[in-house]
């Protein structure tokens, strides 16, 4: 019964493997380097580390005013009368919650403007891969770091094809 089941399977393996090589074209593209090497993911990536950059301008600004406050605070602590160190300690507590929300807002903001970028140029560029797929008889084409792909051949590579399509687009301004 074993070895009946074991040929059974040998036998459908054999024809499920020769009916799908028999002329059907494969390819693959790796999106990841479709997002960071097309003249699109460069420019989100660009805009992206520019709103960074001038938040960090912004957030060292506030840092520094509630460094001022807590030094002030631990100087003039003995000095001040129960009511006022309390009420410059609440004072402080306020801002260093109003900067933390601040700084996790920005994060937030961050993180949903690159999954924007993303989304819009994964969309364009899923689209692209269809087109070329239809217009080139591919049968199949695979993602390379979420099909499970443990080997493929570069000649079936098409990430460079896909990238040099899509930012032909891109500059004639098809985003």
């Amino acid at each position: 019964m074993k070895k009946m089941v074991g040929l059974i399977l040998v036998g459908l393996l054999a024809m499920a493997t020769s009916s799908f090589a028999a002329g059907d074209k494969i390819g693959f593209v790796d999106l990841q380097k479709a997002l960071n090497f097309s003249q699109a993911g460069k420019a989100a990536k660009e805009t992206i580390s520019k709103k960074v950059k001038d938040y960090e301008g912004t957030i060292e600004g506030k840092k520094s005013e509630l460094q001022k406050l807590k030094d002030e605070l631990e100087k003039q602590a003995v000095l001040l009368s129960e009511q006022a160190r309390a009420e410059k300690e609440r004072d402080y507590q306020q801002k260093l919650k109003d900067f933390q929300r601040f700084t996790k807002d920005i994060q937030e903001e961050l993180q949903r403007s690159d999954a924007d970028y993303t989304r819009q140029i994964l969309e364009k560029v899923l689209k692209l891969i269809a087109e070329m797929g239809k217009a080139q008889g591919y049968t199949v084409i695979l993602e390379k770091s979420e099909s499970s792909l443990l080997y493929a051949d570069d000649q079936i590579d098409l990430t460079d094809a896909v990238i040099k399509a899509y930012d032909e687009q891109y500059k004639k301004g098809g985003n």
